[in-house]
C-alpha cells in the first residue's frame, strides 16, 4: 500500500472531498488497469480525456482521483478527490515517489536538441561503460535496462513510465541513465520530479512545428531551453546561433563546446579519414581537456556528437585512453551504421527520413570525393507528399545515382509514392532507377558498386520492419544485405 500523503508531498493540492490520509495499491493515469484501491490521474489526452472517464474508474474500484478541473457530480461518494493545477506535471511527481525516487539513485544525462540527440546518447553510454560503470539509456530507438531492451513508443516516455524505467535500473544495479529529452516530452512534464545531473544541447533548427507539435519555433526553442531549468550543469553548443536564446534564464552552471575558439571545450585540425569500406574523422580537442581523438563515422556533425560525449564524460573522471577507445569503438544502430560488404566500396544505413537530414548526410559524404555517391530510399505512405518532392530534389541534386525504393508504404501503393519522389528529381538533373521491391533495390546497389563509391541506405535506419496496410512485416536491412551476400556466394 502506499500513502496518499506521501505521494502527494512534493505537490501543492487541494483536497476537494475524502482525505489525504489514506492508502492506496497503485497509481495508473490509465483507467484500463484501474482496479480496487488505485490512485486515478486524470490525464487530459490528445483523444481521451481522463476526466471524462471517473465514472468508469470509480466503477473499477478508484479510491483517490487527482484532478485538474471541476468533478462537482462526484462529490459526496466514498472517495478522495485531489485538485492539482497540472495533472500531467503532478502525475511526474507522484510517479518518482510511487518508485521511491529512483532518479536521486542515479546520475542523469539529459539530451535535447533537433540532431544528434541519438548518436550522442549511444556514444555516452558506450564511453562511460568502457570505464567501467553501468549505464542505462532512454531513446528514439529503445531504453536499455541491463541487457533488457525496450523498444520505443516516444523519445522521451511519459514520467511514470520514466520513473519506472529508472527504478528498473536502480534495480539492475545501473549507476549512470544518459537519455534523449524531446521538446514535447518537456513540454508535457515527463522530465519533471527529479534534476538532471547534466543537461545537454545539441543544436537546434525548426522542427516539430505543426498541429498536435509546437506553435512556433519560439515555442520550440522556449520547451527545450526548461532542460537548462531543470539541470545542474549545462553543457550547449557553442557555434549554435539560437543557443543564447534557447538557455535564457537558466539556472544551472553552463559550459559550452564546437569549433569556435572561445569554446570551453573546443575541436580543432580535423582530417577525414577513408579506408576500405568506412569513413571517419579525426580531430584535436583543446581548452577544459586535451587530446586527440578519432571516431569511425564521417563528417563535421559526427565530431560535434564525439565533442558532446567528450564534455560529459569528463565529469566523470574518465581517463583520455578510455574515451579514445570508446569512441573509435561505439556503433549506434542505423545511424551512419557502416555495414562492410566490399574493399572497394562502402555502404551504409542510416535513419534520415526527411529532406534536411538527407541533404546534411549526403553533404557530408560529398566531402570525402567518392568516385560515385549513389543513394537508395524511398518515403512512407499516408505522410506528406512535400517530403517525398524535396527527398527526391534533394538526392537528385547531390547523389550521382538513385535507386528509388519502397519505406513503410503503409494505406498508399508503393508505385504511387515512387511516382512523387521521380517529380521532386526531376526538378534536377540527377540519373536514377526505380526498384519497388527494397530488397532487390539493395541487391543491386551492391551488385553495381564500383570502386570508391558511398552508397547510403537512408530512410529505414534502426527499423526492422516494413509497415504495409496496417501490418508490420519483418524486414532489417542487415538482415537483407546478408541474405544477398550469402545468396552471391551459392552462385
Amino acid at each position: 500500500m502506499y500513502s496518499v500523503s506521501k505521494l502527494m508531498e512534493k505537490l501543492d493540492y487541494t483536497c476537494i472531498c475524502g482525505s489525504a490520509d489514506v492508502s492506496v495499491t497503485d497509481v495508473v493515469y490509465d483507467s484500463r488497469k484501474v482496479r480496487e484501491g488505485s490512485m486515478f490521474i486524470c490525464i487530459a489526452g490528445a483523444n481521451v480525456d481522463g476526466h471524462n472517464l471517473i465514472e468508469e474508474a470509480v466503477g473499477k474500484g478508484a479510491k483517490v482521483l487527482v484532478v485538474e478541473r471541476d468533478v462537482e457530480f462526484l462529490k459526496g461518494a466514498d472517495i478522495t478527490i485531489l485538485r492539482v493545477a497540472d495533472t500531467r506535471y503532478a502525475m511526474a511527481f507522484i510517479a518518482a515517489a510511487y518508485f521511491d525516487y529512483p532518479a536521486e539513485k542515479l546520475k542523469v544525462i539529459g539530451i535535447t536538441g533537433t540532431k544528434g540527440k541519438t548518436t550522442t546518447t549511444y556514444l555516452i553510454k558506450s564511453i562511460l561503460e568502457h570505464a567501467g560503470r553501468k549505464v542505462g539509456l532512454v531513446g528514439t530507438i529503445e531504453a536499455i535496462i541491463g541487457e533488457k531492451h525496450i523498444p520505443a513508443n516516444n523519445t522521451t516516455p511519459e514520467s511514470f513510465i520514466l520513473q519506472d524505467y529508472f527504478h528498473q535500473m536502480v534495480e539492475a544495479g545501473c549507476d549512470t541513465v544518459v537519455m534523449e529529452v524531446s521538446s514535447q516530452g518537456l513540454m508535457m512534464h515527463r522530465t519533471q520530479g527529479f534534476l538532471f545531473d547534466i543537461g545537454i544541447l545539441t543544436n537546434v533548427e525548426p522542427d516539430h512545428i505543426g498541429p498536435n507539435e509546437h506553435a512556433s519555433f519560439e515555442e520550440y526553442m522556449a520547451c527545450k531551453g526548461l532542460l537548462f531549468k531543470q539541470c545542474r550543469i549545462g553543457i550547449v553548443n557553442a557555434d549554435d546561433v539560437h543557443t543564447r536564446t534557447v538557455t535564457e534564464g537558466h539556472t544551472c552552471t553552463l559550459e559550452t563546446y564546437g569549433f569556435f575558439k572561445d569554446a570551453d571545450l573546443r575541436a580543432e585540425d580535423y582530417e577525414l579519414v577513408h579506408r576500405p569500406g568506412s569513413l571517419g574523422v579525426t580531430f584535436r580537442v583543446s581548452g577544459l581537456l586535451e587530446m586527440k581523438a578519432e571516431i569511425a563515422t564521417p563528417g563535421k556533425f559526427s565530431i560535434y556528437n564525439a565533442l558532446t560525449a567528450i564534455a560529459v564524460c569528463r565529469h566523470f573522471d574518465v581517463s583520455i585512453e578510455d574515451m579514445q577507445a570508446a569512441l573509435l569503438q561505439a556503433k549506434v544502430k542505423g545511424r551512419i551504421e557502416m555495414v562492410k560488404v566490399s574493399d572497394d566500396f562502402t555502404l551504409m544505413i542510416d535513419y534520415a527520413h526527411n529532406a534536411m537530414a538527407l541533404e546534411s548526410l549526403l553533404g557530408t559524404l560529398k566531402e570525402y570525393r567518392p568516385n560515385r555517391l549513389i543513394c537508395l530510399f524511398g518515403c512512407g505512405g499516408n505522410r506528406s507528399k512535400l517530403r517525398r518532392y524535396e527527398m527526391g530534389e534533394v538526392s537528385g541534386r547531390l547523389a550521382d545515382l538513385t535507386i528509388i525504393t519502397s519505406d513503410n508504404p503503409r494505406f498508399e501503393k508503393p508505385q504511387d509514392i515512387i511516382e512523387d519522389i521521380k517529380t521532386g528529381i526531376a526538378k534536377t538533373t540527377g540519373k536514377y532507377v526505380e526498384i519497388c521491391d527494397r530488397k532487390e533495390a539493395i541487391a543491386y546497389a551492391i551488385d553495381h558498386g564500383e570502386p570508391g563509391d558511398i552508397i547510403v541506405l537512408a530512410g529505414k535506419g534502426h527499423e526492422d520492419y516494413q509497415e504495409i496496410e496496417g501490418k508490420k512485416y519483418p524486414m532489417d536491412e542487415r538482415v537483407l544485405i546478408q541474405e544477398i551476400l550469402d545468396e552471391r556466394k551459392v552462385r
